[in-house]
């Protein structure tokens, strides 16, 4: 199920667009990781083009301004913050919905499991507010145990020879150990594990 953040200062449209989303089968959430956000410009705090700088540069997701602003002068800002469509209030409910799943239907470069999101457009990994950068078989790997529940050794070594990066059964585990301790340098040292014999599960 594809989360789609809200951030709606007006409680009534955040419960509005909420129930819409639900009713399409999204799941609104109000707090990244997610898979798409909706944003007004107006904004307690931050602005609305400040923190899709933020979500671009950190998750790399589509991004939506929802908002009343009706100058093409803020149109343009939201564009150059990074968004990818721009929807005037009063939005109609079914345009709204076909913008969203347009977007949805990009091919993903980010990827989240429990918290932990890889985001192979930059060879990021982000957990609890911590990143680190990984290298081209980091990623790869990462990519292939966050696609199934448990991979084995041979079909890693596939994934990476397919991409153009062959690697024997002792440099795999080289790449391994290096990404444990990437995974350790932000936290999330508990989420690679071996599984003797086999291979490797998140």
């Amino acid at each position: 199920m594809d989360r789609i953040l809200i951030v709606e200062d007006d409680e009534s449209i955040k419960t509005e667009l909420a129930a819409l989303l639900r009713a399409r089968g999204y799941l609104p959430v109000f707090a990244p990781p997610c898979e798409l956000a909706l944003l007004d410009v107006n904004l307690p705090g931050e602005s609305g083009f400040s923190l899709c700088r933020r979500l671009k540069s950190e998750y790399n997701v589509p991004v939506i301004f929802l908002t009343a602003r009706e100058s093409t002068e803020d149109e343009l800002t939201g564009f150059g913050a990074g968004a990818d469509d721009y929807v005037r209030k009063p939005y109609n409910a079914e345009v709204l919905l076909v913008r969203i799943e347009r977007l949805l239907n990009k091919p993903r470069t980010v990827f989240t499991v429990r918290d932990l999101t890889l985001d192979e457009g930059s060879f990021a990994l982000h957990y609890g507010g911590n990143s680190v950068d990984l290298s081209k078989n980091e990623v790869r790997i990462l990519h292939c145990l966050m696609q199934k529940d448990l991979c084995t050794r041979d079909e890693l070594i596939e994934e990476l020879w397919t991409n153009g990066c062959y690697l024997d059964e002792n440099a795999l585990y080289v790449n391994i150990n290096r990404l444990r301790e990437k995974l350790k340098s932000i936290g999330a040292e508990d989420y690679l594990h071996t599984v003797r014999g086999v291979g490797y599960r998140l």
